[in-house]
């Protein structure tokens, strides 16, 4: 495992029953070479005694926000600017909120704020509490902000019931800490994500769309940039904030997205085609509002470019992933994609669970390649992301071998 020597982890204790996990995630940074400082909410103050971070860390524990210790001179702002990473472990739903509406009431949150560093929180809460709308876009908006995601994982909890919310163990924790603390899995890549629907025009006024939010495709962009690749996103009309840092590239219509790609595909290393691009649009356009009058019309539409075919026939394709969004036959559909268009990695979902697929917060897919597959099952969309980009990360560099 790489050492942590020289790496100053500043770690963020919040009042959630997993607070007592938060001491042996401590130690084992402290193990494995970090140097590390504390700073405790004051309800995490009831779960466990700041002296226990005291011995462990060698350090003064942080809870006072207009009381610097005047031996360390570690104020906010310092503290902010001393951090290489900072961890929140538990980080309950309070936190989760206080953090995506930008409070700053205690320490912790003010350094949250004034850090520049990586910050990263690995959710701890009763799992109705984790599965509420209000939390998932929390986490949602978090994420989008460039924060990582750890956790949670599901099983017993504390209260006595069984779901996703409890907080990843010490020994997962110090994985992902060391995981940020080398280079991204994907540095030095550059990756081009397509996300959003396409919408057709009929006239000046109407258009034919789908129901793609564009939720999926944003988290895919955000979990890429956190393995550290260089983000083009081709992204159709959404009501979502772009992550950043990423090279966006705005569109319409299912031709302006074909452009858009095909203009800067070159020297791409991935292509994820997330988009649900319309598979028609209309033969002519017309010009003027077309008035209401007989009580059926007729649209005559023609086959729209096939994005995700045009980019894996390219003499030096990309790496291309393709998403298949199905009601039916999910892996005979997706295996036949996979097959028919030459990729490398096919996603594919149900879009008829009212759990998954459009416009909900959470996902499920079943991910398929030559000789190969794997179920990623149901959670939010910001999480399966990352696991699916692990799986293109890996299958990625195992083809450049």
């Amino acid at each position: 495992m790489l050492s942590l020597n020289n790496k100053n982890i500043l770690l963020g204790v919040t009042g959630g029953i997993a607070a007592y996990k938060a001491a042996e995630f401590c130690r084992l940074l402290k193990k494995q070479g970090a140097d590390v400082r504390v700073v405790m909410t004051d309800a995490a103050k009831e779960f466990i005694q700041p002296l226990t971070f005291q011995a462990l860390t060698g350090n003064p524990v942080y809870n006072e926000l207009f009381e610097a210790d005047a031996q360390n001179a570690m104020d906010h702002i310092e503290l902010a600017r001393w951090a290489d990473l900072l961890v929140i472990a538990p980080a309950t739903a309070d936190t989760l909120a206080k953090l995506a509406d930008g409070y700053a009431d205690n320490l912790l949150l003010t350094i949250s704020l004034a850090t520049k560093s990586k910050i990263a929180v690995a959710p701890a809460m009763n799992q109705q509490m984790f599965q509420n709308p209000a939390t998932l876009k929390n986490i949602q908006t978090l994420q989008q902000r460039g924060v990582q995601i750890w956790g949670p994982d599901v099983g017993d909890q504390a209260c006595g019931e069984t779901g996703p919310g409890r907080m990843l163990e010490a020994e997962d924790l110090l994985q992902h800490v060391v995981q940020v603390m080398k280079p991204g899995s994907l540095s030095g890549c550059k990756v081009m994500i397509t996300a959003g629907p396409t919408r057709e025009a009929i006239d000046p006024v109407r258009y034919i769309s789908n129901r793609s939010s564009g939720k999926m495709g944003y988290a895919v962009v955000q979990a890429a940039i956190n393995a550290g690749a260089d983000v083009t996103l081709v992204s159709g009309p959404v009501c979502l904030q772009s992550p950043q840092p990423v090279t966006l590239l705005a569109c319409q219509s299912a031709d302006e997205m074909y452009q858009q790609v095909m203009e800067n595909i070159n020297e791409q290393d991935i292509f994820i085609a997330t988009a649900a691009v319309a598979d028609y649009r209309m033969e002519s356009i017309a010009a003027e509002k077309i008035k209401k009058s007989d009580d059926e019309m007729n649209l005559k539409l023609v086959k729209t470019e096939d994005i995700l075919a045009s980019v894996a026939a390219l003499v030096n394709k990309p790496f291309c992933v393709g998403f298949a969004a199905e009601t039916s036959h999910l892996e005979q559909y997706a295996q036949g994609k996979l097959k028919n268009k030459k990729l490398d990695l096919i996603a594919a979902n149900r879009v008829d669970d009212p759990e998954s697929g459009f416009e909900v917060e959470n996902n499920a897919l079943n991910v398929y390649w030559n000789n190969g597959s794997k179920q990623l099952s149901l959670k939010p969309k910001s999480l399966i992301a990352v696991e699916l980009i692990d799986i293109i990360t890996e299958l990625f560099k195992s083809s450049r071998n």
